[in-house]
């Protein structure tokens, strides 16, 4: 989940290295979609996949823990493959 989309814009406007994005540069540069980087920085996607949110903040040169925040809980977003046990078990 993005932190901020605000934050985002703002990392975009100042990389960690090399000149500012622009969401076609971000684009192009991470590999990610147009329409991604657009959704993520007017806030309008929060999410984005594991691929693409290592890509951006590579292109960007900031960690990932930066920009996206892991999911509170793998049990309550669903991801988890581990069973939680019944009240009979």
């Amino acid at each position: 989940m993005l932190r901020n989309a605000q934050i985002f814009k703002w990392i975009m406007e100042h990389p960690g290295r090399g000149r500012p994005y622009s969401i076609r540069t971000l684009a192009l540069a991470s590999g990610c979609s147009r329409g991604l980087v657009e959704k993520l920085a007017n806030g309008t996607q929060p999410t984005a996949d594991v691929d693409d949110a290592h890509s951006l903040v590579e292109a960007l040169g900031v960690a990932l823990l930066v920009l996206f925040a892991p999911p509170s809980s793998p049990e309550l977003d669903g991801t988890s493959s581990v069973r939680t046990p019944t009240a009979k078990e």
